[in-house]
């Protein structure tokens, strides 16, 4: 096997690989051996027909794409390996030679990883935070935890108040006809929530238990079931049950009951302290985030579209797996939010764009910065690793592959650039950042 590297604008680069007449002989003949029991020619049992009777009733290329397919991922992955090319995208192939007696020849069509110049890293002015947790902050977290310890008392002595958690049955009519998915029994709703069609829940306030109740909307415009987008409604509805939350007083018998504290004033001082921790670690991000930003600013680069075509591919895959995770599936995704492929696939190429960006420019700064990983520094990796999957660290270090172990290497010198460079960062007064 041969390949010849031509390199194309914008760190594109088309790859010639040429495959032995040899070889697509042998992979016609695999080819033929997986389909001849498909095929049936006259005056021969079905499987039984020889290759060359094959190729002369169909034409002599009727295998040609089944042995084509067998040949180009070994090839091409071979070809890659050898080329010395850091390949960043998937391959666009096309064949452009094949036939009996002949090398097949294809050719592989891939982005290449761009060079960085960096700019300005070291000393890049921030806006400085000002971190602090106010009384309000504090209060609102209390009332929170307050709110999850409510006692829900059933009311049966007044009519549905606003604020009230109610059980109904429902069932909805357009033009007098019901309607497919407008019914329901015994369905929790919380009034004033705004979860029901823009007032729907008003209307139920001042009904009794018991009581038939019609209540008049107008579906929103934007409303996801086509057939009812902009028309007007009808819902006969009960009221079955009526129950409103009760709160526990903010005292220290409650701080007793959902904390180690004895005190309110102890468990507000330990909100406080968490609060704090919290807004810390977000504006260390937030700092993190914006010397990446500027660093990245600062930096050129040529990024070819295919690298953020594969780089959206990947995000894609992740978001349809967390989508699974959930019980959904991208379908019922798609069904759920009126959203389309092609348009989920363009909102994510901005922030593929900029994971690449970043990746690249910290990858160079670590480079010239010469970053090493330490062995101590991959053993605490490990050390986390395995608590975090509740493994033995050496079965960590078993299961993982020579590229696996390379890539938290670069990702540990990613992350260490990150660091340098935001320890190295000027905090500035917000007006002089401006």
């Amino acid at each position: 096997m041969g390949v010849q590297v031509e390199k194309l604008e914008k760190n594109m680069a088309k790859l010639t690989i040429e495959v032995s007449a040899e070889e697509f002989e042998a992979a016609l003949e695999k080819a033929y051996q997986k389909n001849k029991g498909k095929i049936t020619l006259p005056g021969f049992r079905k499987g039984k027909a020889p290759r060359k009777m094959i190729e002369k009733m169909y034409g002599v290329g009727v295998f040609y794409e089944d042995a084509a397919n067998e040949l180009i991922p070994g090839a091409y992955s071979k070809a890659a390996q050898e080329c010395g090319e850091n390949i960043v995208s998937q391959p666009q192939i096309d064949v452009t030679q094949i036939g009996k007696g002949q090398p097949f020849i294809f050719t592989a069509e891939v982005a290449l990883k761009p060079e960085v110049t960096l700019g300005e890293y070291k000393g890049l002015e921030v806006e400085k935070s000002e971190i602090a947790v106010s009384e309000e902050e504090v209060e609102k977290a209390v009332d929170k935890e307050r709110e999850n310890n409510a006692r829900m008392l059933d009311i049966d002595d007044r009519a549905v108040e606003n604020g009230d958690m109610v059980k109904l049955d429902f069932e909805g009519f357009v033009d007098g006809v019901a309607f497919a998915g407008g019914k329901g029994e015994d369905y929790p709703l919380t009034i004033g929530s705004g979860s029901f069609i823009p007032g729907f829940e008003e209307q139920l306030v001042g009904a009794k238990i018991g009581e038939d109740v019609e209540v008049n909307v107008t579906f929103p415009e934007e409303y996801h079931v086509e057939d009812l987008k902009s028309k007007a409604a009808v819902f006969k509805c009960k009221v079955n049950e009526i129950k409103v939350k009760e709160l526990p007083e903010a005292d220290d018998e409650f701080a007793k009951d959902v904390s180690e504290f004895d005190t309110l004033a102890e468990y507000k001082d330990d909100i406080r302290a968490k609060l704090l921790e919290r807004k810390e670690k977000e504006a260390k991000r937030a700092k993190e985030n914006k010397v990446v930003e500027l660093a990245v600013a600062n930096a050129s680069m040529d990024i070819p579209d295919a690298m953020v075509n594969e780089q959206v591919r990947r995000m894609a895959e992740d978001f349809s797996r967390r989508l699974q995770s959930q019980g959904l599936t991208m379908e019922q995704y798609m069904q759920f939010t009126g959203m389309t492929a092609d348009k989920l696939l363009e909102q994510m190429r901005p922030e593929a764009l900029k994971r690449i960006q970043n990746s690249l420019v910290l990858e160079a700064i670590a480079k010239a910065e010469n970053i090493q990983v330490s062995e101590e520094r991959l053993d605490e990796e490990y050390a986390k690793m395995a608590q975090q999957y509740k493994m033995e660290v050496e079965k960590i270090k078993e299961i993982m592959d020579s590229y696996a172990k390379e890539q938290m290497k670069n990702d540990l010198a990613i992350q260490a650039a990150v660091e340098m460079i935001t320890e190295a960062a000027k905090e500035v007064e917000a007006a002089k950042a401006e």
